[in-house]
């Protein structure tokens, strides 16, 4: 399960079902990580890591942010602060993550 060929491709193509779904379920506020992770198992059967890399390709999809400007943006905002996050970590170290 991944997103559609046809939504990566075509910036006009609409969201599938499972992009549609995992949306949703962002859209949730999860207080607890650890049943966050049950959610996904149990929603999609899938590992925490696959649906985080489907997440992150979704949020920078076209048809996401027309679908739900706001949550996506915030997803986005999220993102990149985590990744400014381990940039300072890595920098103050002295060592890259790899």
């Amino acid at each position: 399960m991944s997103l559609g060929q046809t939504s990566r491709d075509d910036p006009n193509a609409p969201l599938d079902d499972l992009a549609l779904r995992v949306l949703a379920f962002e859209a949730h506020a999860w207080q607890q990580p650890g049943a966050k992770a049950e959610g996904i198992r149990d929603e999609f059967a899938m590992s925490a890591a696959r649906y985080y890399r489907i997440l992150g390709e979704l949020i920078d999809s076209p048809a996401a942010l027309r679908h739900d400007p706001m949550l996506v943006k915030r997803l986005q905002r999220l993102r990149d602060a985590r990744a400014a996050t381990r940039a300072r970590r890595s920098l103050s170290n002295g060592r890259t993550l790899d």
